[in-house]
């Protein structure tokens, strides 16, 4: 044990996660069963045409059965952590090797360091036994680390190809986002082209809850991270409710969908709950969605209640219709004259040369914008070529706009109440927190569950394990075709194979749930305090998982 173990981390060591019955006697005593030939979410000829060796895949879904040839042979495999941080990933690795020394006591893990580049630069350490006990259970992707880099260019690939089987490495296991599946989902189809016989499979992980469907019920990391998220907004409504005299508006993170806000949501019941896909469902502008806000901030306040907690999610500007075009427009210009905007040395020399290049329409608005906010607009792109969403202040421009509006009205004689501002941005907080119970035993069986897809030769496959409102011990283990979630989206000004992001559905019942109760929260101080993620106690406690989850599963 380290030195610099925590004595909760000590306890956490000896927590055993609870396997999936079909996963627990190993890869030797499961079957791959198949289901039918699968086609692309939208897109399907364009997908088809790029993805030839790797489309329509079926379904797989594992059942008890003798597979000797899974377990006979001793194989290496390849494990690299891919973008952002989220709890669970070390169960994820550990998950992976136990699955591969069940199977057989000779099959090596090898992780890349780093994130994809450390394919690229052949930078890696084998995972033993003693060094993965030291992270079970526990927060971080410092295992091996992780990071952003995309293999994306000819030369890359060949690297890539060259540098596993230099390695003799039989299986690429890529945990990651929808864009690290995708990058998974070419890996695999660049592989397969190239007869390597080299397996890839994917792991669902982002705390942002937008790589799921039918088969991928809920991406690992979302439950710890709202859960710590909802334990610091619910500290906020109690502190809210006790001193009576502030409005909170709290940024959560979340850049593509609001799946985060809308969990904390639920366990916090705050005053406003901002959902960024109705907002551009209803095509509001930013002086609507202001609207919106003051006239809960005025209602309560003719109650006498000056006070109240916002809950905005990260990515609420690209869900302004208005501000979700001019983004665009923004991306595409900003891509296409990289090389000039690069020898630009202030950002105000770039605003104007970009606004030259804009539509009227759009240039005005760019220019109406606060300074602040247009300088954010005007920063690096991310390695996908798009608005680094987190950087913008969003809940420091909707107080601006609300303070204008209420001076306004104030003036009219039509608010007589007080408004006095404080701001939060939750993000990095959630990424590497110790995972709960139930991500603890779920990336432990995505692991598990990759394992036996790479045995079983099985790739551009992402590990999918179901059912999980039932025990650990009941859930559905299997495969989903990468393919099977793809469509084409425009980055960097071309059109481009991903992994469609899973968006908080307005038909759904999560959403209908908020709809329910917004009023009613709104104007009353119906606070949840939810507090700190509990390790050790009752099941009742100690192993829910989301609110959303039970919602979207409730009568199936």
């Amino acid at each position: 044990m380290a030195k610099n173990m925590s004595e909760l981390q000590a306890e956490r060591a000896k927590f055993k996660p609870v396997l999936p019955a079909i996963l627990k006697n190993g890869a030797g005593a499961v079957v791959a069963r198949q289901g039918k030939r699968t086609e692309s979410i939208s897109d399907q000829e364009t997908v088809n045409k790029l993805f030839e060796n790797t489309y329509g895949l079926p379904v797989v879904t594992f059942a008890k059965g003798k597979n000797p040839s899974a377990v006979k042979k001793a194989v290496k495999i390849g494990v690299v952590l891919s973008g952002g941080q989220a709890p669970g990933g070390h169960n994820v690795i550990a998950g992976l090797f136990d699955g591969l020394k069940k199977a057989n006591p000779k099959n090596k893990l090898i992780g890349f360091l780093g994130g994809p580049s450390g394919i690229l630069d052949n930078k890696w350490k084998e995972i033993t036994a003693p060094y993965m006990d030291h992270y079970r259970n526990t927060g971080g992707f410092d295992i091996i680390q992780s990071g952003r880099t995309k293999i994306e260019t000819p030369e890359q690939f060949e690297q890539a190809k060259n540098n596993i089987l230099d390695n003799k490495i039989d299986a690429l296991v890529v945990v990651g986002g929808d864009d690290s599946n995708t990058n998974a989902a070419l890996l695999a189809e660049y592989f397969k082209k190239e007869g390597t016989g080299i397996s890839v499979v994917g792991v669902p992980k982002t705390i942002d809850g937008d790589l799921k469907n039918e088969q991928i019920e809920s991406s690992f990391g979302f439950d710890t991270a709202t859960k710590i998220y909802s334990e610091l907004v619910g500290n906020i409504c109690r502190d809210v409710n006790s001193a009576r005299k502030y409005w909170h508006f709290v940024r959560l993170m979340g850049r593509s969908a609001s799946h985060i806000t809308l969990e904390v949501g639920f366990k916090t019941q705050p005053n406003i709950t901002l959902i960024g896909e109705e907002i551009l469902a209803k095509k509001m502008t930013l002086s609507s969605v202001v609207d919106n806000i003051v006239g809960v901030i005025a209602e309560r306040a003719e109650l006498g209640k000056n006070f109240g907690v916002a809950l905005v999610p990260e990515g609420l500007i690209e869900f302004i219709p208005e501000m979700k075009e001019l983004i665009s427009a923004l991306n595409d210009a900003m891509a296409d004259n990289e090389e000039k905007l690069n020898e630009m040395g202030s950002v105000g020399d770039k605003k104007n040369f970009v606004c030259g290049l804009l539509p009227e329409n759009l240039a005005s608005l760019l220019k109406s914008l606060p300074s602040a906010i247009a300088a954010q607009l005007m920063l690096d792109r991310d390695p996908h070529g798009n608005v680094q969403v987190s950087q913008i202040e969003t809940e420091k421009l909707l107080i601006e706009m609300v303070k204008v509006k209420l001076r306004d009205l104030k003036k009219a004689g039509l608010f007589k109440g007080k408004f006095s501002a404080i701001t939060h941005f939750f993000g990095y907080e959630g990424r590497c927190g110790a995972p709960s119970n139930f991500d603890a035993n779920y990336t432990y069986a995505l692991g598990y569950n990759a394992a036996v897809l790479a045995l079983n030769g099985l790739t551009g496959y992402i590990s999918s394990v179901r059912k999980l409102l039932k025990k650990s011990s009941d859930w559905v283990c299997g495969g989903v075709p990468l393919t099977m979630m793809m469509n084409i989206e425009r980055r960097k000004g071309k059109e481009k194979p991903v992994i469609q992001k899973a968006l908080v559905r307005l038909d759904g019942a999560p959403f209908k749930t908020l709809l329910q109760n917004r009023d009613n929260w709104a104007l009353t101080e119906s606070y949840i305090f939810p507090g700190p993620i509990q390790y050790f106690g009752p099941s009742a406690v100690t192993d829910m998982t989301t609110k959303t989850l039970a919602y979207e599963q409730k009568g199936k």
